[in-house]
Formats: C-alpha cells, structure tokens, sequence
C-alpha cells in the first residue's frame, strides 16, 4: 500500500455510512431499468419545482447564474437549487488529487476502488454542506 493511499483506510470507518449499491446478481431486465430511470426522472422533476420555505420561485429579479444553472441541472430556490454541483465538483477534486498524486488508488484492488469511491461520496456530501451554508450565511441567494 502506497503511503498516499492511507488516508482512504483512515477514513474507513467513517466511509462505512456512506451509502453504496451492490452490483446486481443477474441481469436487470430492461423494463426494470426504464421503471427505474422514469422513477429517478419523476423525483428530480418534482423537487426541481418544489420550492424552499420562504422563498418565492417566481420572483423576477435578474438571475448571474442563468447558465451556470442551465449547465449544472439546478433550479433557483427549489430543492434543486445546487443541482448535480457537487457531486461534479468532488469527482473533478478527487480526479485531480490522483492526476497529481497526491492520492494513489489501485483500481485493480477492489478495496481500494470501493475506498475511493465512498470517499467520493463523503466528498460530495462535504460540498453540499459547504455550498448549503454559504448559502444561507450570504443571505444573498434570492
């Protein structure tokens, strides 16, 4: 085990709560897949028109970040207001760290790729932390 690749096993049993799917046993038919993708659809759809507590969706006021949003699948003050953001954001953090080697996975190791993938995750939910509160700590949003 390379020594970049420590921090992965010291984050181990906070990584256990992070949420991960098992590959399935056979294969998924694919009227399965399409109930399934539809279902996903379904739930973005709603809460990208589900608004905030306090915020009013269709205020008029200019939005800077029109095609930042547009790029990014959010909305501006629904549920979806950070959009698919940070789980981009810590998928290009986490590809950088390893392009500069500062982190070292061995995706030939299952461990090691299941690690850096629930790290990833964690990643994600740190972001979402972090933008949430900026956020609301700017009182800027709307």
């Amino acid at each position: 085990m390379p020594q970049t690749s420590k921090i992965f096993y010291q984050l181990k049993p906070l990584l256990q709560y992070v949420p991960s799917i098992e590959p399935p046993e056979k294969r998924v038919p694919l009227q399965d897949k399409l109930f399934w993708t539809l279902g996903c659809l379904l739930v973005f759809l709603v809460a990208s028109q589900t608004g905030l507590y306090g915020i009013r969706i269709g205020d008029k006021t200019p939005d800077p970040w029109y095609w930042f949003r547009a790029v990014l699948a959010s909305n501006r003050g629904t549920l979806m207001e950070l959009g698919i953001s940070p789980v981009v954001t810590s998928s290009l953090v986490m590809q950088l760290l390893i392009g500069s080697r500062l982190l070292h996975v061995d995706y030939s190791n299952k461990e090691d790729s299941a690690l850096y993938t629930s790290a990833q995750k964690l990643c994600a939910i740190v972001i979402t932390v972090g933008e949430a509160l900026a956020y609301v700590v700017s009182g800027k949003m709307f």
